[in-house]
């Protein structure tokens, strides 16, 4: 067995911690800590597993409700999601960013149920008024007017992502809404950097032509 690098030894001493606020947290990334944790889950640690949860939970279900439009099934979605977080956790090894284990999982499960919903048809008006939205009007300072233009703003642009071809609309989301680098993006979607960035490069000239009318405004 080869030796651990000292990385690797300061992620497993992390990882043998019964709680991580022993360690100097201030020092270590947030993917170190994901990886500490994702070790310690692997042992069947659920208050570790827990932890995760809380750490990532809002931004998968963002990220599934972004991706099907609506919000009715995104928390069922990431349910499992997790699921197989914890199956997974005893084989799991930290050869890459733990987001990037994560929201693969979550590029599986997300495909898997756009295809099934695409052979179903099962797209309704009254899905798309559940849409998981990123900005919303204040209601408190916006005139009925204003919150109007900007519903109806919103409307168009969860549309025209909604009609992106599924691996644009995953890059899209994870590039504006998740903030993630084009390399880590493309191990999530199994793409080259260069093929990252022509998807991208698609979607924005595809949202700019179904947004043009408010472009134009």
């Amino acid at each position: 067995m080869s030796p651990l690098s000292s990385s690797d030894q300061q992620l497993h001493s992390i990882a043998l911690m019964p709680n991580l606020s022993e360690a100097n947290t201030d020092q270590l990334s947030a993917n170190d800590i994901d990886v500490a944790l994702m070790l310690r889950v692997g042992e069947g640690d659920e208050q570790a597993f827990e932890e995760l949860i809380s750490r990532h939970q809002q931004a998968v279900i963002g990220t599934v409700a972004k991706m099907l439009g609506n919000t009715s099934e995104a928390e069922d979605i990431a349910q499992q999601v997790f699921i197989r977080i914890w199956k997974s956790a005893p084989r799991y090894q930290p050869k890459a960013k733990f987001t990037t284990f994560l929201f693969t999982i979550t590029r599986n499960l997300v495909f898997n149920e756009s295809r099934r919903r695409s052979r179903k048809k099962e797209y309704s008006m009254e899905e798309r008024e559940d849409d998981f939205h990123l900005q919303s009007p204040d209601s408190e300072t916006a005139s009925p007017d204003e919150a109007l233009l900007h519903g109806e703003l919103q409307k168009a642009v969860d549309k025209a992502i909604n009609d992106l071809p599924e691996k644009q609309r995953m890059a899209v989301i994870l590039r504006r809404y998740e903030n993630m680098p084009y390399d880590e993006i493309g191990k999530v979607l199994e793409l080259s950097i260069s093929a990252v960035k022509s998807q991208l490069f698609r979607a924005r000239h595809a949202l700019r032509d179904s947004l043009q009318q408010y472009l134009d405004a």
